[in-house]
């Protein structure tokens, strides 16, 4: 293959610049690359396909903008139709009606507004000492300046020098460790503490019992700003329209995108409550002055409505929680693997296997290797650091989880066969 100029985001481009797999086409959960080969999208994309590949209707509806008016600023007051209503759809679909919504292109872009607004918040009610950002171990917020300093997946802040100051992680299930972490840094200095309902990429952990409410409890004690980032839990993944509903959690902002088009075009945003988003909001309030140049962009916003209509009208919130136990069932059968250690799942359509430890310190590549060759049997998984993840299209149905399964199970006998890795399961 000609050497690629596609320099990919997360990639050895050693290996990656002369083997590049192309993807060609999709449909529903299916998708093929250049050479004729399906594959069974067991990661959404990214997690974010959730209405499926090649849906006409969405691809339609962004033709039809387009044509109309493909794009506008809506910076100071300008604005379209397609921005209002997607904003006013948002809050319906929200739990309560006091919600503003601050559109953005996409899921790092949300985290940086949502974490600066938490700051400016602050300043604009004379609390301009509130700086500090708490957030979690393996935790992941994206890849901008905000979202790599609240990071708790340690390697993706490496080698790029001083992140922006301010910024503690905590471990990811300790109430205690968040609240000496209040204590040290002084509750009256915090401006936000930020979490994912389910973490995602850092490793696929649903909250223990209690955990996130406490989170939240103490945020209320403290007076620090409770920010929920739904970017890969929303809009169906936990079989609500943003994650945090099913736990009972009333978040000061909550950020999103991914399947809010199910990644037809990006587009993300952050729900701001009332009380926050008031200051700015009074006749003579500040001004926010802070924005990504396509936010509010009207093809965008056209595409996520489409996206919206398919969830609600098919239904596909009910479907993840239908399917939510049988994965997390089928992913746990893989235990009985001696290369596998443990499964994690439950809330959300979404699960994770981890490799036994012994196995990763043998051969610290065995992760990769699982993932390459669940590909050659054409299933497209999650590498994660210690395991691999699994997260299809809402549309998937029982017979494509047992296919998922079995394909790992077959791809986990290969690679212990290959590499001579022979595991006591006890």
């Amino acid at each position: 293959m000609t050497d690629t100029k596609f320099w990919h985001p997360f990639a050895a481009m050693g290996s990656v610049r002369s083997s590049e797999l192309v993807i060609d086409h999709g449909e529903d959960v299916w998708v093929w690359d250049e050479q004729g080969n399906r594959y069974l999208d067991g990661t959404a994309a990214l997690w974010y396909a959730m209405v499926g590949h090649g849906r006409r209707e969405i691809a339609e509806a962004i033709a039809a903008q387009a044509a109309k008016l493909e794009s506008y600023s809506t910076f100071g007051d300008f604005s379209n139709r397609p921005a209002i209503t997607l904003c006013e759809r948002l809050v319906d679909l929200a739990p309560g009606d006091d919600w503003r919504v601050f559109l953005t292109s996409g899921g790092g872009d949300s985290v940086d507004t949502a974490l600066k607004l938490a700051r400016r918040f602050f300043a604009a009610r004379g609390e301009a000492d509130r700086l500090h950002v708490i957030s979690r171990s393996a935790g992941y917020h994206g890849t901008h300046g905000w979202g790599t300093a609240a990071s708790g997946i340690p390697a993706n802040r490496e080698g790029f020098g001083p992140p922006v100051a301010e910024t503690t992680q905590v471990p990811r299930d300790s109430l205690e460790a968040l609240e000496a972490a209040f204590q040290e840094i002084g509750p009256e200095r915090v401006a936000a503490v930020i979490s994912e309902p389910v973490i995602g990429a850092g490793g696929l952990y649903p909250p223990l019992p209690g955990y996130l409410q406490g989170v939240q409890e103490l945020c209320h004690r403290y007076g620090a700003l409770f920010i929920v980032d739904a970017v890969i839990c929303g809009f169906g993944r936990l079989g609500s329209w943003y994650g945090f509903e099913r736990l009972g959690l009333d978040p000061d902002m909550v950020t999103f995108a991914k399947g809010v088009t199910s990644g037809y075009l990006p587009l993300g945003g952050v729900l701001i409550s009332e009380a926050v988003a008031e200051p700015f909001f009074a006749s003579d309030g500040p001004i926010f002055r802070h924005g990504a140049t396509y936010a509010g962009h009207p093809t965008c916003a056209a595409a996520a409505l489409a996206n919206l209509e398919i969830l609600g009208r098919e239904h596909l919130l009910d479907r993840a929680r239908e399917l939510e136990g049988p994965l997390f069932a089928a992913m746990s059968s893989l235990t009985e693997h001696p290369l596998v250690s443990e499964a994690r799942g439950g809330l959300g359509f979404l699960a994770a296997i981890d490799l036994r430890e012994e196995a990763r310190t043998e051969r610290p590549t065995v992760v990769a290797e699982v993932f390459h060759a669940a590909r050659e049997r054409g299933l497209i998984v999650r590498p994660l650091a210690t395991g691999l993840a699994v997260s299809p299209p809402l549309t998937a149905s029982t017979a494509h989880i047992d296919l998922i399964v079995e394909t790992l199970a077959t791809s986990l006998d290969a690679v212990a066969e290959a590499a001579q890795l022979s595991l006591d399961p006890s």
